[in-house]
């Protein structure tokens, strides 16, 4: 497989030939998200290489902890692990792929910006050195504790919150309802909604705090520590937010019926 190099200001893609307008859009986006983190973080990396892969095989074969994280994940958010952050790397799948796996223009936005999200894994591992990257056991084992503070960080930063309400909703159909925090199963689905939530509440310095500051005494503490209240308080908050959340989706799909029907009407 010959692979060539397409370069921006910060960052450098690899990738095959046919893949090229995908590497340029993808590096088009990284500098405008990296302009931002600088206004938010001490510690935005540069000179970080994102690597475009082919095809899924050779993604999953780069990274050993990316099938064990899709195994910990819901069903409606494992389409959603398509890369994997290094420290100076960047893994994703081409275009191609990232649409196959798509169920819906957000989904397809959502998979598109699978670099931005990565890309701001790096900033907050950057800034918070107990978390990953780097990778090893024990770091992957933290990111299971703190995968909602990590996914959730990567959601809201990478301006992708409202691209997964489809897959909210999809989640609070299930039986069993979600735990609070999120747990792993459910960080990539519903990590966001927690920074949402705390935007809406406190602002975005609060956010700024929560993904640059790891708390000893667990997530419970950095959660009570950024929305300035007690956990039982904020996961009432929390989960008044989703129900919300997904009624709005509801409405949506509603209204999106409906106008066609208006049509035939008029018609």
């Amino acid at each position: 497989m010959a692979w060539i190099e397409t370069e921006s200001l910060s960052f450098i893609a690899r990738h095959e030939a046919e893949d090229t307008d995908c590497a340029q859009r993808t590096l088009d986006a990284l500098e405008d998200l990296r302009l931002r983190l600088e206004e938010r973080f001490d510690e935005v990396p540069g000179e970080i290489t994102v690597i475009v892969h082919p095809t899924p095989g050779w993604l999953a074969a780069a990274h050993p902890f990316l099938p064990a994280a899709r195994l910990a994940a819901a069903p409606a958010g494992r389409r959603y692990l398509a890369g994997w952050a290094m420290a100076s790397e960047l893994h994703v799948l081409n275009d191609h792929y990232l649409d196959r796996r798509a169920a819906g223009e957000d989904s397809m936005a959502a998979l598109r910006g699978t670099a931005e999200r990565l890309y701001v894994q790096v900033v907050v591992g950057a800034n918070i050195d107990r978390l990953p990257p780097p990778w090893g056991p024990r770091r992957f084992l933290r990111y299971l504790q703190w995968t909602w503070l990590i996914e959730g960080a990567a959601q809201y930063y990478s301006g992708q919150v409202p691209l997964f309400r489809a897959a909210v909703s999809t989640r609070l159909r299930e039986r069993k309802p979600p735990a609070f925090p999120p747990s792993a199963r459910d960080a990539i689905i519903l990590g966001g909604t927690v920074f949402d939530l705390l935007e809406r509440e406190r602002g975005p310095d609060a956010c700024d705090v929560l993904a640059s500051r790891l708390r000893r005494d667990g997530p419970g503490a950095a959660l009570e520590l950024a929305f300035d209240a007690r956990s039982r308080e904020i996961e009432r908050q929390w989960r008044g937010y989703l129900r919300k959340l997904s009624e709005r989706r509801l409405d949506d799909e509603l209204g999106a019926l409906e106008l066609p029907n208006q049509l035939s009407s008029s018609a």
